[in-house]
Formats: structure tokens, C-alpha cells, sequence
């Protein structure tokens, strides 16, 4: 299995054995404010509702799925004796823009994240994405456009998408929720 890392941070595909970390990640309200409107997710949802879909567009080769990022805290500690496991943090999304339609795009790929509230502002979720697209454009070079969609007030995901060279292309309705939700739609050539 591919493993990525930076000088802080071990990033890995996530594996439909991790639904103790997605339930950990959804159980803060202010995570889950622009997905759902804050609703925090019963275990029970995260095991018959999100983790079908994740395994649906799940395809280890084609380093599809979820990315489960780390953050190595021994980088960040004087003391080897204080040496700490890594922390869970986030993930990184990567599937076909539009696969949960009739018309999914395999030359552009979806990207997306979700981290934990302790590490927002602290270049993670950058950092993170960076170098998942590295990984995933050196292992397919079919891919033309890489895409995000995000709530019109997730200004710090916005901002996300504008670090990673993504220009605004629209407002659309979220290509899989089912109530006419409006999105704004971020996209790049690469």
C-alpha cells in the first residue's frame, strides 16, 4: 500500500476498516457545518450510509478513495522519550468529478479534505492535497482537470482550492445531494 509523507506529515489510503476514524472526524459539530449544516453522524450512519459511498469510488490502483493523513508529532517534539504515535487529522478525497451520476468525468478528478478543527489554519489541508495530486498525477497521466466543490461561505476550503491554482468556474447543484444544494465549483488543467 503507497504511503506518502513530508517532513510532517503520513498520509496513506484510507481502508473501509477505518470507520472508528471517520466517526472520530464527524464528532465535532463545526467539522461537519458546511457538509450537513452541522449534524453530527451516529456511528450506525457512518457504517450504512458513508462508508458504502467511500467504498463505491474506493480503487487503491487508481488512488481513489480517501487519504488518511497523520500528523507525525515526533517532528514537533525536543525529548525522543516524548516520542508520541501519529495523530489522526483529517483526509483527502480523490474520485471521478460527478461519479455518483450518470455522467462521471475520469479525466477530472474530485478532490476534497475534512480535518479535524485543532488543525485548520495550519497549512495541513494544503499541504496534504499537494501531495496527494503529486502522487496521483504521476501514476496517471490520463488525468486533464483535477476539481473541487465546496458551501459558498466555506471561505477557508475556498481558500484551499485557490492555494492548489484552482480558478471559480460556477455555482452548480451538488453533483450528489439529492435537496438542490447549491455548491461553487473550483477547477484547474493540469
Amino acid at each position: 500500500m503507497t504511503t506518502l509523507t513530508t517532513p510532517r506529515l503520513i498520509i496513506s489510503p484510507m481502508s473501509l476498516d477505518d470507520t472508528e476514524l471517520q466517526f472520530q472526524l464527524d464528532q465535532d459539530s463545526m467539522v461537519m457545518k458546511y457538509i450537513n449544516g452541522g449534524r453530527v453522524p451516529s456511528l450506525e450512519e457512518i457504517e450504512t450510509v458513508f462508508m458504502p459511498r467511500f467504498a463505491a469510488y474506493r480503487d487503491v490502483e487508481k488512488g481513489w478513495g480517501l487519504w488518511k493523513v497523520f500528523i507525525n508529532q515526533s517532528q514537533t517534539l525536543v525529548n525522543e522519550a516524548d516520542k508520541v504515535e501519529a495523530y489522526f487529522a483529517g483526509w483527502i478525497l480523490i474520485r471521478p468529478m460527478y461519479f455518483f451520476t450518470d455522467t462521471p468525468r475520469y479525466d477530472d478528478l474530485e478532490i476534497g479534505w475534512r480535518f479535524k478543527q485543532e488543525t485548520w489554519g495550519k497549512g495541513i489541508a494544503t499541504e496534504s492535497a499537494t501531495k496527494v495530486i503529486e502522487h496521483i498525477l504521476q501514476t496517471q497521466p490520463e488525468i486533464k482537470h483535477l476539481s473541487a466543490i465546496a458551501d459558498e461561505q466555506n471561505l477557508a476550503s475556498i481558500n484551499i482550492m485557490k492555494k492548489l491554482g484552482m480558478s471559480f468556474k460556477g455555482n452548480l447543484d451538488h453533483p450528489d445531494a439529492g435537496d438542490d444544494v447549491e455548491v461553487v465549483l473550483y477547477s484547474k488543467t493540469v
